[in-house]
């Protein structure tokens, strides 16, 4: 009495592993069970869409043997998906260099007045200034502006750019800055009182920066008047964390930066 194997699969499903070949669109394929023949316009996840030359289409489980190329069996795949796209800009908007290296550091500076000033240059355009070669410091203040420039004794290979907070007309700032005077020294200054308002407040998730009265700590009173901790450490954290590129930014402040890394790197 014969025996009969029980896999009563046809033999050309029984035969050796079929090649593994990529849904790419337009690849134009056979489905076994149905005899559709389309060409590949989606691959999702399990899934393939085909369509007829009538402009027809049809969805099918991308199972193993499940089509024909040519009268041959495959099993269709997803296509691998295209390598990460490395960023076209810099957070500043400048054009990114892959790969490139921080050139050596100028002689030239540029001097930030705060920390948390320092700390936004840095977020914004910081890899600006790592190809440049630029080095930023921030002051503590710039009650003693003339000295330090004094100090560092600016010249056409080693210039100085300085950004001021509230820089405006009849400010001590201003007053200050005015008694800098070298053509190798620029000192540019946004209309701020503090760095904090030249993040846009839709970026930080606000209405508008409050006003504060005069004479009181503007940090303080600012977190007060948004019903924040009073830790304004941890506020400009918050603030900081929420500056992803020069988008984030008051034009005020973007120029002036802008206009410093120019002047810095003149030749």
């Amino acid at each position: 009495m014969r025996s009969y194997n029980p896999d009563l699969t046809p033999p050309w499903k029984r035969s050796a592993p079929v090649p593994e070949v990529p849904a790419d669109r337009d690849l134009v394929v056979e489905e076994v069970g149905t005899g559709f023949c389309g060409a590949v316009i989606r691959c999702e996840a399990g899934t393939v869409t085909l369509e007829d030359r009538f402009g027809k289409h049809r969805v099918f489980p991308m199972e193993p043997r499940g089509f024909l190329i040519d009268g041959r069996p495959v099993t269709l795949v997803r296509p691998a998906g295209p390598a990460p796209a490395r960023p076209t800009r810099t957070a500043s908007g400048s054009v990114a260099v892959p790969g490139a290296r921080a050139r050596v550091a100028r002689a030239g500076r540029i001097y930030v007045e705060g920390r948390h000033d320092a700390e936004l240059v840095e977020r914004v355009w910081g890899d600006d200034l790592r190809i440049e070669g630029v080095v930023v410091e921030y002051l503590e203040g710039v009650d003693d502006l003339p000295s330090i420039v004094a100090d560092f004794a600016p010249a056409p290979d080693a210039r100085l750019g300085v950004l001021v907070d509230h820089l405006v007309p009849g400010s001590k700032e201003s007053r200050i800055a005015s008694q800098v005077s070298s053509p190798d020294v620029l000192v540019v200054g946004h209309p701020y009182i503090d760095v904090w308002e030249a993040v846009k407040p839709s970026s930080v998730g606000i209405p508008a920066w409050p006003t504060v009265p005069r004479g009181q700590d503007w940090k303080t009173g600012a977190c007060h008047a948004l019903n924040w901790p009073p830790n304004t450490g941890a506020a400009w954290q918050h603030i900081l964390s929420r500056v992803h590129s020069y988008k984030d930014l008051e034009p005020a402040l973007l120029g002036r930066v802008e206009e410093l890394i120019d002047f810095v790197t003149a030749q």
